[in-house]
């Protein structure tokens, strides 16, 4: 069976290039801006203040995961080059940014989290079509059904790129040149991250305290990028077969889980998300 063979979202409008990743990305922010907009004004909150949290957090997110990649690879100058959006260093660095608004705006973190839980997925789902658009991010060699060949990725698939740059054994007898199928581990991400919003879209009435499902997003997520990893082209295997965002994905779930345990039940110093104080929590 020969394999899907990918070719680039890219257009040339003068003097832009339009790309499908950066297209993706502008979605990605107004679709979660969109669904937090949405639920914080279902329920009666008002949703003024998620412009400038979209903007911190768009702000944080780039500076967060090229800061990542920068530290990755041991080299300050990839901060300025176009590669290297790092999606842990993004997630954390538009996490901080978000936190700092609702800090100035003296608003409530578990209020506002509570409600942005179920766009933050539905943003990721999104904003992983953009990898799938460039050929970025692929997976390791594979020959099954939805196998696909990116000779035009970024990079391309090809035995000398995965070998170097990824560090894949067993290919020294094929041709460099030669382009291999992967595992379209972008639209595992895809399907995942929709996964995710789904489930956090029918939890989002629950009776926990406020800042509940943020938790239960955070455990998603951490669980998600765990298990895609293993499917990953990685050259960052510091744990055995670990990479660093696998464990940077367990932190997740553990911070999550004790912060779903910390939430689970309402009170005076945490209502829940029906009660019509929104005190700091």
């Amino acid at each position: 069976m020969n394999p899907t063979t990918h070719h680039p979202f890219s257009y040339d409008i003068v003097p832009l290039e339009l790309t499908g990743f950066g297209l993706a990305m502008l979605l990605a922010f107004v679709i979660g801006q969109m669904v937090a907009t949405e639920e914080l004004d279902r329920r009666g909150w008002g949703s003024e203040i998620m412009g400038d949290i979209t903007v911190a957090a768009v702000i944080g997110g780039l500076l967060g995961a090229k800061l990542y990649y920068a530290v990755l690879v041991g080299d300050i100058s990839a901060i300025f080059s176009r590669a290297g959006f790092v999606f842990w260093g993004g997630l954390m660095g538009g996490i901080l940014g978000s936190v700092i608004v609702v800090l100035v705006k003296k608003d409530s973190f578990a209020k506002i989290s509570d409600a942005c839980a179920p766009g933050l997925a539905a943003a990721y789902s999104v904003g992983r079509s953009g990898c799938w658009a460039v050929g970025d991010d692929y997976g390791t060699p594979w020959n099954g059904a939805l196998a696909v060949a990116f000779p035009e990725g970024a990079p391309a698939s090809t035995v000398a790129n995965l070998t170097q740059q990824f560090g894949l054994k067993g290919y020294a007898d094929m041709p460099s040149n030669m382009v291999l199928a992967v595992h379209p581990t972008q639209l595992y991400e895809v399907a995942m991250g929709l996964a995710m919003f789904f489930i956090l879209w029918r939890m989002r009435d629950h009776k926990h305290a406020m800042g509940w499902l943020f938790g239960a997003y955070c455990v998603l997520q951490g669980t998600e990028r765990f298990i895609v990893e293993f499917f990953r082209a990685k050259d960052d295997r510091f744990f055995g077969t670990f990479t660093m965002a696998q464990m940077i994905a367990l932190a997740f779930v553990v911070a999550g889980a004790v912060w779903m345990q910390m939430r689970s039940r309402p009170s005076a110093g945490q209502p829940g998300i029906l009660a019509a104080t929104t005190t700091r929590g």
